[in-house]
């Protein structure tokens, strides 16, 4: 059983349009601008429609979700092999095929659906259809053998089109068919919104069969239509066999018309509107199918709700002419009236009809550079997110990890972008830049190399972008100055990832602009939370915790990085940590290479931070691994005591200085945190201090290597 869409028309009267033009046929039988989808055919498998002559491919290429299922072969009677398939989307709420056109052109686009009972549920279904971000259609299929075919015209407003199955809660939805026809820009044109389809009438055919492509160029399903009182007429000849009329009607559709039995009657057409606010565009096509005598002569008027609309006219011989409504009719119930002139001897004839409402795509599509650029980092990355349709619109289904503006007339932009834990590799991508309405954007738990482009980083650096990820650490042009071949230095280091290394994920380097950009840390770094000034103090066992997993990110440097590095400057404010209290070691801006091979120290400026310095290196110049096991050292010592590198009384003394004056006291126990009330195990504690004064050992010698400490 075949159903139509039922709307609601309305017209209120208006001026007609005769179009009779000489121009070039746009289509010829080779079906370009045609895309013809078989939704659900195996992938890479096309195939010839032995009735049209179309040509039909998988639309595997168009969408990446959905299942290829098949009709009943019962079902398959009687239907054209582009329904025997369905895809169904029994995953996500909506689920969108993307279409890459011209902005501009104007498109016959046609969705068919035919449940054939392809999931054995043998129910009545119902869900949405979307083109872009606005209801099309609303699907409603009774039983199995229900077919349904909805039809719009419509002008592209960018460069994607989007059509989407939205499930509405009433079983999954599916597809069949899915066809896109280019049309002339001149033709069907509308003051706003798109055409919807509510009948194409082949008027007085016998043959009770849909014309379409061959004899239609732009493949338009023309009904057979016959009216009780009106006689039909007939012609063997081609009309309009120079393709002079833009409309183009098909000659299979135009050869045969209907005219009164009684040749004073008019051809009425009512039309009926359920709402005041619906407008119409009809197009009626005229051609004068019959040789007419010297003492015949056809002539007519046209009236809309019983005033003149149009006339008085004479149809040509064998020629079309079109007649439409140059603008939405509005009402709620009208009757045209197609009527016998005063000197006409033969009644009025019809040969075609179309009519279409206004359906108002309110909804605009995000803006096409937001797009441009989303659709980049989907493709870039092969996210495996629900990302479907359009971006931004409509809200209820806007993409996750976005925010979007939809403020004023404009077309909604992307303001926040979270792309964080989708271990995302490669380089921040320069198309990041052109999305010009981020505020915020989020790259944390990825690894992320090469340069994050400047547009960005001087964006978070004055404020109009959050960059969430990352952190930004900048260079002074006297720092800059003395990173001789700066990205020669930082690209080694963009392929170091360990769980307690914090991800250098890019850096900046354009003129005196130079810095790094690091995954960003949510619990800031360990200084912070070592002070007095933080009230959430941590338990004995967090700080261990802490305090391994920077030795561990530093075994990482010296142990698994081919050439290793020593860090330089490991102090607890580079010990950053993560949501859990993870611990990562931080800041590769002071790191340096050295050789695999050769133990011999590499001699180096005096650099990193003061207190945390091996003492060797400041008098020597002689930079080893062992440097960093001096600064862990420290580390450890302030993770035990929460008390600066250096204290300041009437003296100076170095926090190792203190523990050791403590320990020969035999207080201990006051060396620890005095915050955590003596909740601690001694035996923990005494191994702790003892591995912390062993690293800070003023000799290089007596200082234990890095594993060595991990293990302790």
């Amino acid at each position: 059983m075949e159903m139509f869409k039922c709307f609601s028309l309305a017209l209120f009267g208006g001026l007609a349009v005769v179009i009779q033009l000489q121009v070039l046929q746009v289509h010829g039988q080779d079906q370009s601008g045609f895309i013809s989808l078989d939704c659900g055919l195996p992938r890479d498998s096309n195939y010839t429609e032995t009735t049209t002559g179309l040509n039909y491919s998988s639309d595997a290429s168009f969408i990446d979700t959905g299942l290829s299922r098949s009709i009943l072969p019962e079902f398959r009677t009687n239907v054209q092999q582009q329904m025997w398939y369905v895809r169904s989307f029994p995953g996500g709420p909506r689920n969108c095929y993307n279409f890459r056109l011209q902005t501009g052109n104007k498109y016959l686009i046609r969705a068919s659906f035919m449940y054939g009972n392809y999931d054995s549920q043998d129910k009545a279904l119902a869900f949405d259809l979307h083109l872009g971000p606005n209801l099309w259609f609303s699907v409603r299929l009774e039983n199995a053998s229900t077919f349904i075919n909805t039809e719009i015209i419509h002008v592209l407003s960018s460069n994607n089109l989007y059509v989407c199955l939205v499930n509405t809660g009433n079983g999954t939805p599916f597809i069949s068919a899915l066809e896109l026809r280019h049309l002339m820009n001149s033709i069907y044109k509308t003051q706003t919104g798109s055409l919807d389809l509510f009948a194409r009438l082949d008027i007085g055919s016998k043959d009770n069969e849909t014309i379409r492509y061959k004899d239609d160029v732009y493949d338009r399903l023309w009904r057979p239509q016959s009216f009780t009182g009106w006689n039909q007429l007939r012609t063997s000849h081609t009309i309009d066999s120079d393709g002079h009329n833009d409309f183009q009607p098909p000659s299979a559709v135009m050869r045969t018309a209907a005219t009164p039995k009684n040749a004073s009657m008019p051809i009425d057409i009512l039309l009926d509107a359920d709402n005041s606010t619906a407008k119409f565009y009809v197009y009626m096509h005229f051609a004068e199918v019959k040789k007419l005598q010297d003492n015949e002569y056809r002539q007519f008027n046209i009236s809309l709700n019983g005033q003149l609309w149009f006339g008085p006219f004479t149809p040509d011989y064998l020629s079309t002419t079109t007649i439409y409504t140059p603008s939405g009719l509005t009402g709620r119930q009208y009757q045209f009236s197609i009527y016998k002139a005063d000197n006409s001897s033969l009644p009025p004839i019809l040969n075609a009809l179309e009519v279409y409402t206004v359906k108002e795509l309110l909804q605009s599509q995000t803006d096409p550079m937001d797009v441009e650029a989303i659709t980049n980092i989907k493709s870039m990355y092969r996210l495996s997110r629900n990302w479907q349709g359009d971006p931004c619109a409509p809200q209820d289904y806007l993409w996750d990890g976005l925010n979007c503006s939809y403020t004023g007339s404009g077309p909604p932009r992307i303001i926040s972008l979270d792309l964080s834990d989708n271990s995302l590799m490669g380089p921040t991508p320069e198309f990041l830049s052109e999305m010009t309405s981020l505020r915020v954007l989020s790259l944390r738990g990825n690894m992320l190399n090469g340069s994050v482009p400047v547009e960005l980083v001087e964006r978070s650096k004055n404020g109009s972008l959050l960059l969430s990820q990352v952190a930004v650490k900048m260079f002074s042009s006297i720092s800059v100055q003395s990173y001789k071949k700066f990205q020669a230095k930082v690209e080694p280091l963009l392929g170091i990832h360990h769980r307690n290394l914090t991800s250098l994920v890019g850096y900046c380097d354009e003129d005196t602009n130079k810095g790094l950009i690091y995954e960003y840390m949510s619990n800031g770094n360990f200084e912070h939370h070592l002070s007095e000034s933080n009230t959430n103090i941590l338990s004995w066992e967090q700080r261990l915790k802490i305090a391994m997993g920077a030795a561990q990110g530093l075994e990482q440097l010296h142990n698994g990085s081919k050439p290793p590095i020593i860090h330089r400057d490991v102090n607890p404010t580079n010990i950053l940590l993560n949501e859990d209290l993870q611990a990562k070691l931080a800041d590769f801006g002071l790191s340096r290479t050295f050789p695999v091979d050769d133990d011999t120290p590499v001699s180096t400026l005096i650099a990193g931070t003061p207190g945390y310095q091996d003492p060797e290196y400041i008098i020597s110049n002689n930079l080893t691994e062992k440097s960093d096991v001096y600064s862990f050292g420290v580390v450890l010592l302030e993770t035990i005591t929460s008390r600066l590198f250096v204290m300041k009384s009437h003296e100076t003394v170095h926090i190792s200085d203190w523990v050791n004056s403590m320990l020969s006291n035999g207080d201990a126990k006051n060396i620890v945190d005095t915050r955590l009330q003596g909740d601690f195990d001694m035996n923990s504690l005494s191994k702790a201090i003892e591995l912390a004064l062993a690293c800070v050992s003023p000799q290089s010698l007596a200082r234990p290597a890095v594993n060595h400490a991990v293990m302790e």
